[in-house]
Protein backbone atom coordinates (compact mmCIF):
# COMPACT_ATOMS: atom_id res chain seq x y z
CA UNK A 1 0.00 0.00 0.00
CA UNK A 2 1.66 3.49 -0.78
CA UNK A 3 1.17 6.48 1.72
CA UNK A 4 0.45 9.74 0.13
CA UNK A 5 3.39 12.02 0.14
CA UNK A 6 4.04 14.18 3.56
CA UNK A 7 4.72 17.59 3.78
CA UNK A 8 7.26 18.03 6.74
CA UNK A 9 8.35 20.42 8.70
CA UNK A 10 11.61 19.41 10.43
CA UNK A 11 12.02 22.04 13.79
CA UNK A 12 15.46 21.31 15.21
CA UNK A 13 16.64 19.81 11.68
CA UNK A 14 20.34 20.18 12.99
CA UNK A 15 20.26 18.63 16.36
CA UNK A 16 20.70 14.94 16.50
CA UNK A 17 16.98 13.72 16.42
CA UNK A 18 16.55 16.24 13.25
CA UNK A 19 19.84 14.67 11.48
CA UNK A 20 18.14 11.24 11.93
CA UNK A 21 14.80 12.08 10.45
CA UNK A 22 16.31 13.61 7.35
CA UNK A 23 18.37 10.16 7.02
CA UNK A 24 14.78 8.43 7.13
CA UNK A 25 13.12 11.02 4.58
CA UNK A 26 15.80 11.03 2.06
CA UNK A 27 15.83 6.71 2.20
CA UNK A 28 12.02 7.44 0.82
CA UNK A 29 11.82 10.43 -1.31
CA UNK A 30 8.60 9.66 -2.83
CA UNK A 31 6.45 9.96 0.51
CA UNK A 32 8.04 13.50 1.58
CA UNK A 33 8.42 16.28 0.70
CA UNK A 34 9.93 19.07 3.09
CA UNK A 35 8.24 22.42 3.24
CA UNK A 36 10.58 23.94 6.15
CA UNK A 37 13.77 23.32 8.27
CA UNK A 38 14.57 24.79 11.34
CA UNK A 39 18.14 25.71 13.34
CA UNK A 40 19.68 28.20 15.91
CA UNK A 41 23.28 28.52 14.87
CA UNK A 42 24.56 25.94 12.73
CA UNK A 43 24.51 27.51 9.19
CA UNK A 44 26.71 25.08 7.90
CA UNK A 45 24.80 21.90 8.16
CA UNK A 46 21.91 23.82 7.73
CA UNK A 47 23.20 25.18 4.07
CA UNK A 48 23.81 21.60 3.54
CA UNK A 49 20.38 20.26 4.62
CA UNK A 50 18.44 23.15 2.33
CA UNK A 51 21.07 22.16 -0.72
CA UNK A 52 20.35 18.43 -0.35
CA UNK A 53 16.01 18.79 0.26
CA UNK A 54 14.99 21.87 -1.27
CA UNK A 55 13.09 23.34 1.89
CA UNK A 56 10.57 26.39 0.88
CA UNK A 57 11.87 27.62 3.94
CA UNK A 58 14.63 27.63 6.53
CA UNK A 59 14.28 29.38 10.13
CA UNK A 60 17.59 30.43 11.85
CA UNK A 61 16.50 31.83 15.40
CA UNK A 62 19.32 34.00 15.72
CA UNK A 63 19.34 37.00 13.13
CA UNK A 64 23.01 36.73 13.00
CA UNK A 65 23.10 33.13 11.73
CA UNK A 66 20.22 33.85 10.03
CA UNK A 67 21.81 36.64 7.20
CA UNK A 68 24.77 34.48 6.60
CA UNK A 69 22.81 31.50 5.99
CA UNK A 70 20.93 33.62 3.41
CA UNK A 71 24.13 34.83 1.78
CA UNK A 72 25.15 31.58 1.63
CA UNK A 73 21.88 30.38 0.04
CA UNK A 74 21.87 33.29 -2.80
CA UNK A 75 26.13 32.44 -3.61
CA UNK A 76 24.63 28.92 -4.34
CA UNK A 77 21.66 29.95 -5.84
CA UNK A 78 19.27 27.64 -4.06
CA UNK A 79 16.13 29.09 -3.74
CA UNK A 80 15.13 28.57 -0.15
CA UNK A 81 13.79 31.37 1.60
CA UNK A 82 15.05 32.25 5.28
CA UNK A 83 13.06 33.22 8.46
CA UNK A 84 14.09 34.05 11.56
CA UNK A 85 12.91 34.81 15.31
CA UNK A 86 10.25 32.42 17.34
CA UNK A 87 7.75 33.05 15.53
CA UNK A 88 8.75 31.92 12.35
CA UNK A 89 9.27 28.52 13.83
CA UNK A 90 5.25 28.87 14.68
CA UNK A 91 4.60 30.14 11.46
CA UNK A 92 6.42 27.15 9.82
CA UNK A 93 4.55 24.57 12.34
CA UNK A 94 1.86 25.25 11.78
CA UNK A 95 1.57 26.49 7.90
CA UNK A 96 -1.95 24.86 6.01
CA UNK A 97 0.14 23.55 3.53
CA UNK A 98 2.33 21.16 6.39
CA UNK A 99 0.66 17.75 6.80
CA UNK A 100 3.16 16.42 9.23
CA UNK A 101 5.73 18.31 12.29
CA UNK A 102 8.53 16.99 13.38
CA UNK A 103 9.20 18.17 16.72
CA UNK A 104 12.35 18.15 17.89
CA UNK A 105 14.02 21.61 19.57
CA UNK A 106 15.67 20.55 22.61
CA UNK A 107 14.04 22.09 25.73
CA UNK A 108 11.35 24.78 26.49
CA UNK A 109 12.31 26.66 24.31
CA UNK A 110 10.16 24.03 21.91
CA UNK A 111 6.80 24.46 23.58
CA UNK A 112 4.93 27.46 21.29
CA UNK A 113 5.59 25.99 18.23
CA UNK A 114 4.40 22.55 19.45
CA UNK A 115 1.35 24.68 20.38
CA UNK A 116 0.96 25.95 17.19
CA UNK A 117 1.35 22.50 15.84
CA UNK A 118 -1.10 21.03 17.61
CA UNK A 119 -4.05 23.94 17.18
CA UNK A 120 -3.00 23.69 13.62
CA UNK A 121 -4.43 19.93 13.36
CA UNK A 122 -1.08 18.39 12.22
CA UNK A 123 0.14 15.21 12.60
CA UNK A 124 2.66 15.95 15.14
CA UNK A 125 5.82 13.80 16.17
CA UNK A 126 6.70 14.68 19.85
CA UNK A 127 10.62 14.22 20.63
CA UNK A 128 10.05 17.55 22.33
CA UNK A 129 8.95 15.69 25.80
CA UNK A 130 9.24 19.19 27.63
CA UNK A 131 5.96 19.85 25.66
CA UNK A 132 4.33 17.25 27.89
CA UNK A 133 6.31 17.95 30.89
CA UNK A 134 6.27 21.69 30.62
CA UNK A 135 2.81 22.11 28.77
CA UNK A 136 0.83 18.93 30.24
CA UNK A 137 -3.28 19.21 30.33
CA UNK A 138 -2.87 22.77 28.24
CA UNK A 139 -0.60 20.86 25.56
CA UNK A 140 -3.24 17.96 25.72
CA UNK A 141 -6.04 20.52 25.24
CA UNK A 142 -4.65 22.06 22.06
CA UNK A 143 -3.94 18.72 21.06
CA UNK A 144 -7.40 17.94 20.89
CA UNK A 145 -8.82 21.13 20.29
CA UNK A 146 -6.59 21.09 16.63
CA UNK A 147 -7.67 17.43 15.97
CA UNK A 148 -4.24 17.13 15.49
CA UNK A 149 -2.49 13.29 15.70
CA UNK A 150 0.36 13.32 18.35
CA UNK A 151 3.36 10.25 18.02
CA UNK A 152 5.59 9.94 20.49
CA UNK A 153 9.14 9.47 19.12
CA UNK A 154 11.02 9.09 22.17
CA UNK A 155 12.26 5.57 22.01
CA UNK A 156 11.12 4.88 25.26
CA UNK A 157 7.32 6.21 24.85
CA UNK A 158 7.15 4.99 21.24
CA UNK A 159 8.55 1.65 22.75
CA UNK A 160 5.48 1.59 24.88
CA UNK A 161 2.76 2.85 21.97
CA UNK A 162 3.73 -0.05 20.03
CA UNK A 163 2.84 -2.23 22.74
CA UNK A 164 -0.35 -1.25 23.93
CA UNK A 165 -3.26 -1.74 22.13
CA UNK A 166 -4.47 0.12 19.33
CA UNK A 167 -7.82 1.16 20.98
CA UNK A 168 -6.46 3.75 23.78
CA UNK A 169 -10.26 3.44 25.48
CA UNK A 170 -9.13 -0.38 26.71
CA UNK A 171 -5.52 0.61 28.43
CA UNK A 172 -6.74 2.26 31.87
CA UNK A 173 -8.58 -1.33 32.57
CA UNK A 174 -6.22 -3.93 30.51
CA UNK A 175 -2.49 -2.39 31.68
CA UNK A 176 -1.48 -2.89 34.66
CA UNK A 177 1.89 -0.94 34.49
CA UNK A 178 4.10 0.82 32.15
CA UNK A 179 7.54 0.05 32.80
CA UNK A 180 10.46 2.75 31.22
CA UNK A 181 14.09 1.20 30.75
CA UNK A 182 17.15 3.27 31.03
CA UNK A 183 20.44 2.22 30.17
CA UNK A 184 21.80 4.04 33.40
CA UNK A 185 24.33 6.11 31.43
CA UNK A 186 28.26 6.13 31.67
CA UNK A 187 27.81 6.82 35.42
CA UNK A 188 26.26 3.61 36.26
CA UNK A 189 28.68 1.65 38.24
CA UNK A 190 30.87 4.64 39.68
CA UNK A 191 30.39 5.32 43.19
CA UNK A 192 28.24 8.37 43.73
CA UNK A 193 31.23 10.22 45.38
CA UNK A 194 33.09 9.92 43.05
CA UNK A 195 29.97 11.99 40.90
CA UNK A 196 31.76 15.42 42.02
CA UNK A 197 34.62 15.45 40.07
CA UNK A 198 32.59 14.43 36.48
CA UNK A 199 33.92 16.42 33.56
CA UNK A 200 30.81 17.59 30.86
CA UNK A 201 32.82 15.91 28.58
CA UNK A 202 32.71 12.62 30.48
CA UNK A 203 28.83 13.16 30.86
CA UNK A 204 28.40 13.56 27.49
CA UNK A 205 29.81 10.05 26.68
CA UNK A 206 27.09 7.87 26.78
CA UNK A 207 28.10 4.16 26.39
CA UNK A 208 25.05 3.52 23.52
CA UNK A 209 23.37 6.26 22.05
CA UNK A 210 24.77 9.23 20.53
CA UNK A 211 22.71 12.54 21.31
CA UNK A 212 23.38 16.17 21.95
CA UNK A 213 24.72 17.30 24.77
CA UNK A 214 21.86 18.35 27.22
CA UNK A 215 20.07 15.42 26.72
CA UNK A 216 23.11 13.51 27.38
CA UNK A 217 24.19 14.83 30.96
CA UNK A 218 20.19 14.31 31.48
CA UNK A 219 21.05 10.64 31.00
CA UNK A 220 23.98 10.87 32.99
CA UNK A 221 21.68 11.86 35.79
CA UNK A 222 18.67 10.07 35.04
CA UNK A 223 17.10 13.42 34.66
CA UNK A 224 16.01 12.21 31.01
CA UNK A 225 14.09 9.30 33.04
CA UNK A 226 12.08 11.38 35.41
CA UNK A 227 11.28 13.40 32.57
CA UNK A 228 9.74 10.64 30.61
CA UNK A 229 8.31 9.64 33.48
CA UNK A 230 6.01 12.61 33.75
CA UNK A 231 5.64 12.51 29.46
CA UNK A 232 4.49 9.05 30.20
CA UNK A 233 1.53 10.24 32.19
CA UNK A 234 0.33 13.06 30.22
CA UNK A 235 0.97 10.60 26.80
CA UNK A 236 -0.45 7.49 28.48
CA UNK A 237 -3.26 8.48 31.00
CA UNK A 238 -2.09 6.25 33.56
CA UNK A 239 -1.35 7.43 37.67
CA UNK A 240 2.17 8.25 38.03
CA UNK A 241 1.87 5.01 40.36
CA UNK A 242 1.92 2.71 37.27
CA UNK A 243 5.03 3.62 35.72
CA UNK A 244 7.40 2.12 36.66
CA UNK A 245 11.74 2.84 35.94
CA UNK A 246 13.82 -0.21 35.60
CA UNK A 247 17.82 -0.21 34.49
CA UNK A 248 18.57 -2.34 31.48
CA UNK A 249 22.22 -1.43 30.53
CA UNK A 250 22.10 -3.11 26.80
CA UNK A 251 19.63 -0.79 25.38
CA UNK A 252 17.89 -3.35 23.80
CA UNK A 253 14.44 -3.54 24.97
CA UNK A 254 13.03 0.06 24.81
CA UNK A 255 10.15 -0.59 27.04
CA UNK A 256 7.45 -2.64 28.25
CA UNK A 257 3.57 -2.91 29.06
CA UNK A 258 2.41 -4.97 31.74
CA UNK A 259 -0.92 -6.20 31.78
CA UNK A 260 -3.12 -7.13 34.39
CA UNK A 261 -3.59 -10.83 33.54
CA UNK A 262 0.33 -11.22 33.86
CA UNK A 263 1.36 -10.47 30.12
CA UNK A 264 4.24 -8.30 29.63
CA UNK A 265 4.83 -6.92 25.77
CA UNK A 266 7.71 -5.09 24.91
CA UNK A 267 9.52 -3.24 21.83
CA UNK A 268 13.04 -4.54 21.37
CA UNK A 269 15.75 -2.84 18.62
CA UNK A 270 19.09 -1.24 18.06
CA UNK A 271 19.58 1.28 19.93
CA UNK A 272 19.24 3.64 16.67
CA UNK A 273 16.91 6.95 16.79
CA UNK A 274 15.71 5.98 13.58
CA UNK A 275 13.09 2.94 13.98
CA UNK A 276 11.03 5.11 16.17
CA UNK A 277 11.53 8.49 14.30
CA UNK A 278 10.46 6.00 11.20
CA UNK A 279 8.04 4.28 12.91
CA UNK A 280 6.09 7.81 13.89
CA UNK A 281 6.41 9.08 10.13
CA UNK A 282 4.34 6.01 8.44
CA UNK A 283 2.55 5.02 11.12
CA UNK A 284 -0.04 2.95 11.35
CA UNK A 285 2.39 1.29 8.66
CA UNK A 286 6.39 0.63 8.89
CA UNK A 287 9.59 1.59 6.43
CA UNK A 288 12.56 1.21 6.37
CA UNK A 289 14.73 3.17 8.54
CA UNK A 290 18.43 2.35 8.18
CA UNK A 291 18.80 1.09 11.87
CA UNK A 292 21.03 -1.95 11.88
CA UNK A 293 18.96 -5.76 12.94
CA UNK A 294 19.16 -7.33 15.55
CA UNK A 295 20.34 -10.19 15.36
CA UNK A 296 19.39 -12.94 18.19
CA UNK A 297 22.32 -15.48 17.56
CA UNK A 298 24.90 -12.29 18.56
CA UNK A 299 22.99 -10.54 20.99
CA UNK A 300 24.79 -9.97 24.70
CA UNK A 301 22.49 -11.44 27.55
CA UNK A 302 20.28 -8.99 28.79
CA UNK A 303 20.30 -7.96 32.53
CA UNK A 304 18.01 -5.61 34.63
CA UNK A 305 18.36 -3.65 38.03
CA UNK A 306 16.17 -2.46 40.49
CA UNK A 307 16.19 1.56 41.24
CA UNK A 308 16.42 0.54 44.42
CA UNK A 309 19.28 -1.65 44.62
CA UNK A 310 22.68 -1.18 46.30
CA UNK A 311 23.54 2.57 45.78
CA UNK A 312 21.48 3.56 42.97
CA UNK A 313 19.48 5.87 44.79
CA UNK A 314 22.34 7.51 45.96
CA UNK A 315 24.04 8.01 41.97
CA UNK A 316 20.15 8.88 40.21
CA UNK A 317 18.23 11.01 43.06
CA UNK A 318 16.68 13.14 40.88
CA UNK A 319 14.90 10.37 39.25
CA UNK A 320 12.32 9.95 42.37
CA UNK A 321 11.95 14.27 41.17
CA UNK A 322 9.15 13.22 38.76
CA UNK A 323 6.96 11.45 41.13
CA UNK A 324 7.87 14.46 43.27
CA UNK A 325 6.58 16.98 41.08
CA UNK A 326 3.53 15.10 39.81
CA UNK A 327 1.77 14.63 43.17
CA UNK A 328 2.84 18.58 44.01
CA UNK A 329 1.09 21.25 42.62
CA UNK A 330 0.04 22.01 38.88
CA UNK A 331 3.28 23.74 37.43
CA UNK A 332 5.75 21.81 39.12
CA UNK A 333 7.00 19.69 36.32
CA UNK A 334 7.31 22.96 34.50
CA UNK A 335 9.31 24.22 37.14
CA UNK A 336 11.55 21.22 37.64
CA UNK A 337 12.07 21.86 33.58
CA UNK A 338 13.01 25.18 34.02
CA UNK A 339 15.31 24.37 37.02
CA UNK A 340 17.24 21.62 34.83
CA UNK A 341 18.07 23.62 32.08
CA UNK A 342 19.67 26.43 33.71
CA UNK A 343 21.55 23.60 35.85
CA UNK A 344 22.51 21.42 32.80
CA UNK A 345 23.74 24.47 31.12
CA UNK A 346 26.03 25.76 34.01
CA UNK A 347 27.72 22.23 34.68
CA UNK A 348 28.43 22.16 30.78
CA UNK A 349 29.88 25.75 31.23
CA UNK A 350 31.85 24.41 34.13
CA UNK A 351 30.06 26.63 36.64
CA UNK A 352 28.61 23.85 38.70
CA UNK A 353 29.39 20.40 39.80
CA UNK A 354 27.71 17.76 38.28
CA UNK A 355 26.45 16.88 41.80
CA UNK A 356 25.06 19.80 42.17
CA UNK A 357 22.94 19.23 39.04
CA UNK A 358 20.05 17.34 41.74
CA UNK A 359 21.20 20.05 44.53
CA UNK A 360 19.86 22.95 42.36
CA UNK A 361 16.41 21.49 40.62
CA UNK A 362 15.34 20.20 44.77
CA UNK A 363 16.23 23.76 45.64
CA UNK A 364 13.75 25.38 42.81
CA UNK A 365 11.13 22.91 43.36
CA UNK A 366 10.66 23.25 47.28
CA UNK A 367 11.32 27.51 46.85
CA UNK A 368 8.64 27.89 43.95
CA UNK A 369 4.86 26.58 44.85
CA UNK A 370 3.02 27.72 41.32
CA UNK A 371 -0.56 28.59 41.12
CA UNK A 372 -2.21 27.06 38.38
CA UNK A 373 -1.46 27.87 34.63
CA UNK A 374 -4.56 28.35 32.15
CA UNK A 375 -2.47 29.64 29.41
CA UNK A 376 0.36 29.54 27.39
CA UNK A 377 1.46 33.08 28.88
CA UNK A 378 1.40 31.53 32.68
CA UNK A 379 3.27 28.72 31.43
CA UNK A 380 6.16 31.19 29.97
CA UNK A 381 5.87 33.10 32.88
CA UNK A 382 6.62 30.57 35.80
CA UNK A 383 9.63 28.79 33.03
CA UNK A 384 10.99 32.57 33.46
CA UNK A 385 10.26 32.75 37.36
CA UNK A 386 12.45 29.07 38.29
CA UNK A 387 14.14 30.08 35.56
CA UNK A 388 15.88 32.99 37.54
CA UNK A 389 15.66 31.60 40.39
CA UNK A 390 17.84 28.73 39.37
CA UNK A 391 20.07 31.02 37.82
CA UNK A 392 20.63 32.70 41.31
CA UNK A 393 21.31 29.66 43.13
CA UNK A 394 23.51 28.14 40.62
CA UNK A 395 25.93 31.31 41.21
CA UNK A 396 25.85 30.86 44.59
CA UNK A 397 26.82 27.10 44.36
CA UNK A 398 29.34 28.09 41.41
Amino acid sequence: MTMSKQILTVLGSTGSIGVNTLDVVARHPDQFQIFALTGATQVDLMLSQCAKFRPVYAVMVHPEAAKVLQDKLRSEHLPTEVLTGHKALDDVASDQRVTTVMAAIVGAAGLSSCMSAALAGKRLLLANKEALVVGGDLFLHAVKKGGAQLLPIDSEHSAIFQSLPQDSSVWAHSVDKIILTASGGPFRTVSPDALRTVTPEQACAHPNWVMGRKISVDSATMMNKALEVIEAKYLFGLPPQRIEVVIHPQSIIHSMVQFVDGSVVAQLGTPDMRVPIAYGLSWPQRMVSGAENLDFRKLPAMTFEALDEHDHPARFPGLQLAWQALSAASGTTTVLNAANEIAVAAFLDKHIRFDHIHALNLSVMESLIPSTPNSVEDLIALDQQARRVATQLAKSLG
